[in-house]
């Protein structure tokens, strides 16, 4: 289902009706046979995977960067400051790339002026700070600052800019600006000429929406107003979205500032932009700060300064990322060489899109509820008024948003790379979403920040899903995107998303019939147990799912399936470490307690060599990494098949090691090398540069995560390298209940065993009891273990890891889905802990068989 479609008053095309109509011509892309070929020449790396954010940085072709690093290697490029022969190479170099740019765009350097910059939103910056401002006085309203609400953050950015200058800042939704009609300017005065500045973007980020370049004339000359004040106006055209796909002509849309972004155009090189200039209006900027090559001459000893003739190298501060500037070159020759030109990626990426949209949009549910909510303006009635883009919310089939964090979770599960959030795009976020300032600010008191998992709010999303295409997309990436949908809708037995296509031999949806209403299968939850469950076993309650699984269970598994009424003593079943982070579990039934948790429980981490630490989200082989502790001896040994054990000493002279920095969760840690011997080790089993590292011991991590309402661990709580929290426990009925869903047959009628022990294995929980209710522990607030007293922090929200048997390292994506059917929509599952309070002057451990004495919330009872 579209939102704001008929804001203009546009049909949907019959190809949405029949999106069959374009897959033959997606199959071929550029060329008969060609898109295979791309793809296995140019873009390896994608294999197994489907990219879906080319909006965010789209990908590099293989042959670009080696014959960028064949140039380097064949050439030596100087400072472009300079006078010698290496420098004029690098210096003309430059100069022919500018003329490459400009090419592109169908201008020249009669017209327009190439500036490099750090990006298109330090070329946004360089706008805001070089306009001619005039600030409101009394002989005149000033100049104004005028900027569609459906810009980028960084446009929106200027205001702050024109506010110190004292100009008026004006936001203009799309529907005024589509309304909006010249005025009578009234007689000239000096406010004739005041200058006014409006941005708007060629293409939406959020949505993909593509508005008139026609604008710019109609702005320039006043036939379109954004608001009604005598003045000059001039157009900043942001089109770092827009030319990642298509075609810009500057010789018939001649705005006055043009900013991009090359790493949306050609994936590589990245960190590197330009702001294209209208000659006309170069004369009128102004320069303030001068540094590097940007001075024809200047005096030290007071105030005189004479810029440099080039406009460009006026505003190039300092040295250009020259040889960035010289990969350009090679970026325009894999373009065209691959593509053919920018029209016929235009064209590519918009079917691709217009296929995509027409059969996600067609999903239903059997009682012919949209499985999908999209957000567009254009109906994707052509490339015009649409780009490559899709902004949708997944719905159930009640109507409700599902979030979007939990849509991505899933989506990362096959693979599928999409991008989720607001956009940098708050303006359009508000609304597509319906989100009022007061909401956002809302959202914002109740924790919720731009690029963070939280997806609702009080029933509201605060943002959405997004899908883009980029010229190396195929047919079978859009086609693998919306199997994922439909299989992710598949969550219940029972509701099946029906689609007006269907899949054919080739796997293309083609169109049936519309959405209806199935008698076949429910729509409705089956019966599950949840926390409201009265004295009855999770087994007990939930008949049907009690007989999906005629997997016998174990002596142990029987032993926890106590009768309601009976749940038996609530205790400590099984204690484990983690020494390694993301590598296994070393079980224990005693351990001592340490400042951080239990001691030495994630005191070190494999990283690459770039120092980044590996988790199994990147490198599943981790939990065949086995690590031993002996206390007695000092060490801890380290095992794994095929390798020889090697040892590594559970205390190192940290005078003698060097400091080293790594990051966790955002967080800074200091810590040190363990030494060539393991990094060997690792490296030989992995295949690739690793090292092993130590939390240093005078380096204490303070834990963030709140304790309480109103509460927080405060400064004297220290975290080892775990994620969230000290420790992670597990209830054994919550396990046994998931279990329970996940032992079911299969279509085949083949079954597929997840044993207890398995299941806990994969939550990597440090602490396993028994004998309280299913999810029972989501509702404590406080806990004693044996002397030792912790507070309940919340739920751990899940991550794909969980996907993963720790004994085989193999993914199986029904433990997420399955636990994501059973929790809604957060996929929460465990519960973290805290030391309230801990007392190291006498020694502490923490055993197997102790007592679990919980106090519930709000309750202040056990």
């Amino acid at each position: 289902m579209a939102s704001g479609a008929a804001e203009r008053g546009l049909e949907p095309p019959a190809l949405q009706r029949h999106p069959e109509a374009s897959a033959q011509r997606l199959a071929q892309g550029y060329g008969k046979g060609s898109m295979s070929e791309l793809r296995d020449q140019e873009f390896g790396r994608l294999a197994g995977s489907v990219y879906l954010d080319h909006a965010g940085a789209t990908l590099f072709p293989q042959s670009q960067l080696t014959n960028f690093t064949k140039d380097l290697m064949e050439n030596v490029y100087g400072n472009p400051h300079s006078q010698n022969i290496t420098s004029r190479l690098t210096h003309d170099t430059v100069e022919q790339v500018r003329y490459r740019i400009l090419a592109h765009f169908h201008t020249t350097l009669e017209d327009y002026i190439v500036i490099f910059t750090a990006g298109s939103t330090a070329a946004l910056k360089l706008v805001a700070e070089a306009f001619p401002w005039v600030a409101r006085a009394p002989e005149n309203s000033g100049s104004h600052f005028c900027y569609l609400t459906d810009n980028h953050t960084s446009v929106v950015g200027i205001r702050k800019v024109t506010a110190a200058m004292g100009v008026t800042s004006t936001p203009v939704k799309p529907k005024a600006m589509w309304s909006a009609e010249a005025k009578a300017a009234g007689a000239c005065d000096s406010d004739c000429q005041l200058p006014h500045l409006f941005c708007y973007p060629a293409q939406s980020n959020f949505s993909g929406t593509r508005y008139p370049l026609s604008w710019v004339d109609e702005v320039k000359s006043g036939l379109r107003s954004p608001v009604s004040v005598p003045g000059k106006w001039f157009v900043l055209l942001d089109a770092a979205s827009y030319v990642s796909t298509s075609p810009l002509d500057l010789s018939t849309h001649r705005a006055d500032f043009v900013p991009i972004s090359f790493y949306k155009i050609f994936g590589f090189p990245t960190g590197l932009g330009a702001l294209l200039v209208n000659k006309h209006v170069a004369p009128l900027l102004r320069k303030g700060y001068f540094g590097g090559g940007t001075a024809a001459v200047y005096l030290a000893g007071e105030d005189f300064y004479i810029p440099t003739a080039s406009v460009a190298e006026r505003f190039e501060d300092g040295t250009i990322s020259f040889l960035d500037v010289i990969a350009l070159k090679h970026g325009f020759d894999a373009l065209e060489r691959l593509t053919g030109g920018m029209e016929s990626i235009q064209q590519h990426t918009f079917a691709l899109a217009q296929y995509t949209y027409s059969a996600l949009s067609s999903l239903c549910y059997p009682n012919g509820a949209p499985v999908v909510r999209i957000y567009t303006d254009s109906g994707f009635s052509g490339p015009d008024v649409q780009g490559p883009i899709i902004n949708f919310n997944v719905l159930d089939d009640g109507g409700n948003i599902i979030g979007y964090s939990q849509v991505d979770k899933m989506a990362s599960l096959h693979n599928i790379h999409l991008r989720t959030g607001c956009f940098c795009n708050l303006g359009a976020c508000q609304r597509h979403l319906g989100l009022s300032e007061e909401m956002v600010k809302k959202h914002f008191q109740a924790g919720h920040v731009c690029g963070d998992d939280v997806d609702i709010i009080d029933g509201r999303p605060t943002g959405s899903v997004r899908i883009s295409f980029g010229y190396m997309s195929t047919l079978e990436d859009a086609q693998a995107f919306l199997r994922f949908i439909r299989v992710f809708c598949l969550h219940s037995p029972g509701v099946q998303p029906v689609p007006q296509a269907s899949t054919s031999d080739t796997g293309a949806l083609t169109s049936e019939n519309d959405c209806h209403s199935s008698q076949e299968g429910s729509c409705a939850e089956p019966a599950v147990c949840n926390d409201s469950c009265p004295d009855a076993n999770p087994v007990d309650l939930c008949p049907s799912l009690s007989k999906a699984s005629s997997i016998p269970q174990t002596p142990r598994e029987k032993a926890a399936c106590i009768p309601n009424g009976d749940l038996g003593p609530h205790i400590v079943t099984n204690i484990y470490l983690y020494p390694i982070k993301s590598c296994a579990a070393l079980e224990v039934t005693e351990w001592p307690i340490g400042s951080q948790g239990l001691l030495y429980d994630r005191s070190w981490m494999v990283v690459n060599h770039n120092g980044i630490c590996l988790s199994q989200k990147q490198e599943q082989r981790l939990c065949l990494i086995r690590p031993f502790i002996d206390l007695q001896q000092g060490i801890m040994v380290i095992k794994a098949k095929g390798m020889e054990p090697i040892e590594v000493p559970l205390e190192e002279d940290s005078e003698r090691t060097q400091i080293c920095q790594s990051r966790v969760c955002a967080d800074r840690v200091n810590t040190y090398d363990c030494g060539e011997n393991v990094s060997r080790w690792l490296s030989k089993f992995f295949g690739r540069p690793c090292h092993l590292i130590k939390q240093s011991p005078h380096f204490q991590r303070n834990a963030r995560k709140v304790a309480g309402k109103g509460q927080s661990p405060g400064p004297g709580v220290a975290l080892s390298l775990v994620n969230e929290a000290q420790y992670l426990l597990v209830n054994t009925a919550s396990v046994l209940e998931l279990q329970q869903q996940l032992n079911t047959s299969d279509k085949h009628g083949k079954e597929e065993s997840f044993s207890v022990k398995d299941l806990i294995s994969r939550f990597r929980a440090n602490i396993i009891t028994k004998g309280a209710r299913a999810f029972e522990e989501e509702k404590w607030d406080e806990i004693s273990i044996g002397s030792l007293h912790f507070q309940v922090l919340g739920p751990c929200h899940r991550c794909q890891m969980i996907c993963i048997d720790q004994q085989t390292g193999q993914r199986n994506q029904d433990v997420f889905q399955k636990l994501s059917e059973r929790r809604g929509r957060k996929v929460n599952f465990g519960v973290y802990l805290m030391h309230s309070s801990l007392d190291l002057s006498s020694p502490r451990f923490l055993s197997v068989g102790s007592e679990v004495l919980p106090v519930l919330k709000d309750c202040g009872v056990h």
